[in-house]
């Protein structure tokens, strides 16, 4: 079973970043990050792939926008966060 690629847009020093990275590693969820501080170019096309959400962290699993950190917490509350990082589909 393949994990879906997972893509987190980020800046430095936001700590709702920080707590969603630290809720993928616990998944030992591998994602890749891109930090979008001091480009502008790089955090428009965070925000045309967010439909609009300007606001980091914005998380990608698959195809799927899961949206910020508490989108990312509520799924893992809801016990649905490990099928979607399981789901090679996604």
């Amino acid at each position: 079973m393949t994990q879906p690629k997972i893509t987190i847009y980020t800046t430095r020093t936001c700590p709702f970043c920080i707590r969603a990275k630290g809720l993928l590693r616990e998944k030992n969820a591998r994602y890749d990050e891109i930090d979008v501080d001091g480009d502008p170019s790089v955090r428009a096309q965070m925000t045309q792939r967010a439909h609009g959400r300007r606001t980091v962290p914005q998380i990608f699993i698959g195809d799927r926008h899961v949206g910020g950190c508490d989108d990312l917490f509520d799924l893992e509350r809801q016990g649905k966060l490990d099928a979607l990082l399981a789901d090679s589909a996604a």
